[in-house]
């Protein structure tokens, strides 16, 4: 079956996880990935473990399907050679070195677009190509600090947190793709490549959303809720008698159901519950009351109650609960695939599906250079020049 991207190639000179998740996403979608690694070291993330599966980390595991490896040091006469033939045939190169790093190798994006004018060329990093931040390095930790998000994370007189996953890399991985997608669109109807930047710090300020202009309209700080809402209540966990509810009421209706589902139909016509706008004001009075009434009943009791009502409302799940689920499971959200030197092994599923060209995970985390010979087969070149570059360093 023809994918969305089949016969697009990708050049990736990213490693850890920005880059490679923005990746492994167009290598889902089909895109023909070709995943440039150190000789001898690889992808920093290969060396993240325990865990392990086999002798690859799960870090590793968790942004490398569907690509292909090839061990190139682009530093060497002959490794220049071959990155250089790569780009020729190329859609799409991607990088996430400082700023500035390529461009005195001669690989910027003024020089590869005089080797191929459609080219479309992404770099990620920290803060972006130019500006006083520029030549920073980028750790997802640092973005969710500087770019706002651990100020609101956390509850209210606790310590700022950060987000329990590398919030900041997933979605510069996603805008990255996204970009790089629109990118393709224009080179299509015009011929002309571009380049495309992403950063971590950008992407963070970029998804404040409700809380960014919540602070540009009014001029107030935002202030930490925990796992409450600033804007609409009550939207938040609760304690019930064996775990933890989770529960969102959007509006007024929704909330008049919730306290006749929570025995409390009075609190529907109190003055200062009536409106989410009196809610938001009084939530230091409703939230009380409610945690005593979530206090009285199991967590599978209340889930089933508010179901019933229809009412958002989830349990919060660990990790076993969630790959036990019925709803990841019938939507293909774990998968187990074959691997080389690991065996049988469960992956996370692709989360976006397409009905007329449906997507599957085609290949394994590729091993260290595990694609190199296969990749300089295809450009063409003869097993003397591979034993050269071998004898050279270059791969």
């Amino acid at each position: 079956m023809v994918l969305p991207l089949d016969g697009v190639r990708v050049v990736d000179l990213t490693r850890v996880l920005a880059g490679p998740y923005c990746t492994m996403m167009l290598a889902d979608m089909g895109a023909d990935v070709i995943k440039i690694e150190m000789p001898g070291r690889g992808d920093d993330s290969r060396a993240w473990g325990p865990p392990w599966a086999g002798t690859e980390s799960a870090y590793y595991l968790s942004a490398n399907r569907n690509k292909r490896s090839i061990t190139l040091n682009f530093r060497t006469e002959g490794g220049r050679r071959v990155l250089l033939d790569l780009v020729r045939r190329a859609d799409v190169f991607i990088e996430n070195f400082i700023p500035g790093t390529l461009d005195r190798l001669g690989l910027g994006y003024n020089d590869l677009k005089q080797v191929n004018p459609g080219l479309v060329y992404c770099s990620v990093s920290g803060y972006g190509y130019d500006g006083p931040y520029a030549t920073r390095p980028g750790y997802d930790f640092i973005a969710q600090a500087e770019g706002g998000i651990m100020s609101v994370t956390g509850e209210p007189e606790g310590p700022p947190m950060k987000v329990g996953v590398a919030i900041a890399d997933i979605t510069t991985g996603m805008f990255a793709a996204a970009a790089i997608l629109a990118a393709l669109r224009h080179r299509d109807r015009t011929g002309q490549g571009q380049r495309v930047e992403v950063s971590l710090l950008e992407s963070v300020v970029g998804w404040l959303a409700n809380v960014a202009m919540n602070y540009l309209v009014s001029g107030e700080l935002p202030r930490r809720y925990g796992n409450a809402h600033p804007n609409v209540v009550p939207y938040q966990a609760f304690a019930t008698t064996d775990g933890w509810v989770a529960i969102g009421v959007g509006n007024d209706a929704q909330f008049r159901r919730f306290c006749d589902v929570i025995g409390r139909p009075e609190l529907a016509d109190d003055p200062r519950f009536k409106t989410n706008s009196d809610r938001v004001i009084n939530r230091d009075a409703l939230i009380p009351i409610l945690e005593a009434v979530f206090k009285t009943r199991t967590t599978d009791e209340w889930i089933e109650a508010l179901t019933a009502a229809e009412l958002p409302c989830g349990p919060i799940n660990t990790l076993d609960r969630v790959f036990q689920h019925p709803q990841v499971l019938h939507r293909r959200m774990v998968e187990e695939i074959e691997h080389p030197t690991a065996g049988r092994i469960k992956l996370v599923g692709i989360p976006y599906k397409f009905s007329e060209t449906p997507l599957a995970i085609r290949r394994h985390p590729p091993t260290l250079g595990e694609h190199t010979e296969e990749v300089l087969r295809e450009l063409g070149y003869s097993e003397a020049e591979v034993a050269a570059l071998r004898a050279e360093g270059a791969i």
